[in-house]
């Protein structure tokens, strides 16, 4: 009985940690990392980061998903943020796909920037790809875990989680944000913590997930993934009952034995 309860704990465990946020507080991202900008310039993590609090988002410029809706709203926020941009915080979108340009990046900052209601420091807001594995090795800093899906028709697309991640002025991940939406409150105090280096608890949110899109049935497909983990749930509960039954059950045979 103990072993199939270990088992399943490992099923769910191993569920767990495939896809979404492994959350890694207090873990410490390599400054010296390089990445490309949307000039075609290499640059490291460091200089993009330029000795600020820095909120990241990890997406991919053509996702047909939530990394749309994701960048619009933190165009928003950023638009009432109560915070100096370029001087408080900086702000890095990062592509973890591997075949994405500096064009793209390019095209995908000028139409988020433009949307921001206000006068907004341009150069605090970057959108970069990746150089030398650089974003996955940063996705792996931070706990941020995708799935690389490739469609019959060919097309490729990711499975991943929709967050913001804040990183202290030395690298250090301090705040998880999980979900599309952020308020500006959070936004801010988490930036502010950031630059203190205080990790803070992360703000209870369901964590959404972008899915495949199939060009062909103009659809997302739903992957197995979360109905294995309900289902995992679901039989943890049930097991945990049955076991807490039959102990019962056993303790009442014993206490009628007794009393004979």
């Amino acid at each position: 009985m103990k072993k199939l309860l270990m088992f399943l704990m490992l099923l769910v465990t191993v569920h767990a940690t495939t896809l979404g946020i492994n959350e890694k507080l207090g873990n410490m991202v390599p400054l010296d990392l390089e990445f490309i900008n949307e000039k075609g310039e290499k640059v490291t993590l460091k200089k993009l980061m330029d000795g600020k609090p820095t909120m990241i988002s990890l997406n991919y410029f053509r996702c047909a998903g939530i990394c749309t809706p994701q960048l619009n709203d933190m165009a928003k926020m950023l638009s009432r943020l109560d915070l100096a941009e370029n001087t408080d915080y900086k702000v890095l979108t990062i592509s973890f796909a591997e075949d994405e340009t500096p064009e793209l990046a390019a095209a995908k900052r000028k139409s988020l920037l433009a949307s921001i209601q206000r006068d907004y420091v341009a150069d605090a807001w970057h959108f970069v790809i990746g150089d030398n594995n650089s974003s996955a090795i940063l996705a792996d800093k931070v706990g941020f875990t995708y799935e690389k899906t490739v469609s019959k028709a060919g097309v490729v697309d990711y499975v991943h989680p929709a967050a913001l991640i804040m990183l202290s002025p030395e690298g250090k991940v301090t705040r998880y944000l999980n979900g599309i939406e952020q308020l500006p409150f959070d936004v801010k105090m988490a930036l502010m913590e950031a630059g203190q280096g205080k990790i803070g608890p992360t703000i209870a949110k369901n964590l959404l997930y972008c899915f495949a899109y199939d060009p062909k049935a103009k659809t997302y497909i739903f992957k197995w993934e979360k109905i294995a983990g309900a289902v995992m749930t679901l039989i943890m509960v049930f097991f945990f009952i049955y076991l807490i039954r039959t102990s019962r059950r056993e303790e009442d045979d014993q206490q009628t034995k007794g009393d004979n």
